[in-house]
């Protein structure tokens, strides 16, 4: 009955019964030469410690990165510029290609260490001091997120994460749509709608900070969720890659964002 059936003449549920005719009908040399044959390689599966080693390297990459557009903002201003339009074009290529590269994220690391280093070296300039607390900001943020993830404390959820798109969405328009004032000189304030608009008083840079922190830490959330299901289905090593890249976005983004919500305040 299952063989009459067209659902069942696929090759996945025919090959048992052609091999058993063919070994019905094979010599004792061609048996031996049929079980003897080598069985295709099994891919080896990402694991937890491997992709803790591969972030590892790419935040190491980075640091080198950030060095070099620090010492360099004086000699070539527009180098962390440069780089930081080449990580920018590097993320994208690791965002869409199907299969993930360890060369490629290492070039994203290299590229925005450069441009990190150097836009920090530009906020250092004018606010002494500001480096350290942004990069200690960050390092708590992230700290606090991955102890409530590893604790069970907080998980991903499909709500949660819609409510995470949604405003995702709008505040990367409202990025666009303030970048777009200062560009054309509807806005001549240095952050734009974020300190020249006021909330009770307060610029809607600050306001908006909370918000901006929810948001980088349950993205990163999003990461550890996608490494944890990665290796808990077993899947191919290189998503390893692809795991250490998207903390490396979440953490940089995290980064730029205290860097000018302090920028903001002090301002």
């Amino acid at each position: 009955m299952a063989i009459n059936n067209p659902a069942f003449r696929n090759e996945a549920f025919t090959t048992g019964q052609g091999q058993l005719a063919a070994a019905q009908n094979a010599s004792a040399q061609d048996l031996h030469e049929m079980y003897n044959r080598p069985s295709a390689p099994v891919e080896e599966p990402m694991t937890m410690e491997d992709t803790i080693a591969k972030s590892a390297v790419a935040f190491g990459v980075l640091l080198v990165g950030a060095a070099v557009g620090w010492l360099t903002i004086d000699m070539i201003p527009f180098l962390w510029i440069g780089a930081g339009i080449v990580g920018f074009v590097l993320a994208l290529v690791n965002i869409f290609k199907k299969q993930p590269s360890g060369g490629l994220v290492l070039a994203y690391s290299a590229a925005q260490g450069v441009f990190v280093g150097g836009i920090s070296a530009f906020y250092e300039a004018m606010f002494p001091g500001i480096v350290a607390q942004a990069v200690i900001a960050t390092l708590a943020v992230v700290g606090v997120t991955l102890a409530l993830f590893a604790s069970g404390k907080i998980r991903a959820s499909k709500r949660a994460t819609k409510v995470f798109l949604v405003a995702m969405i709008g505040y990367v328009l409202f990025s666009l749509i303030n970048v777009g004032l200062m560009i054309f000189g509807v806005s001549d304030d240095p952050w734009g709608m974020r300190s020249g608009v006021e909330i009770f008083g307060i610029p809607l840079g600050l306001v908006l900070a909370p918000l901006i922190v929810i948001m980088a830490g349950y993205s990163l959330v999003l990461d550890f969720d996608f490494i944890q299901r990665g290796v808990r289905n077993r899947a191919p090593k290189p998503f390893a890659w692809s795991g250490a890249f998207g903390i490396m976005v979440t953490v940089i983004w995290l980064y730029l964002e205290l860097l000018r919500i302090l920028a903001i305040a002090r301002d």
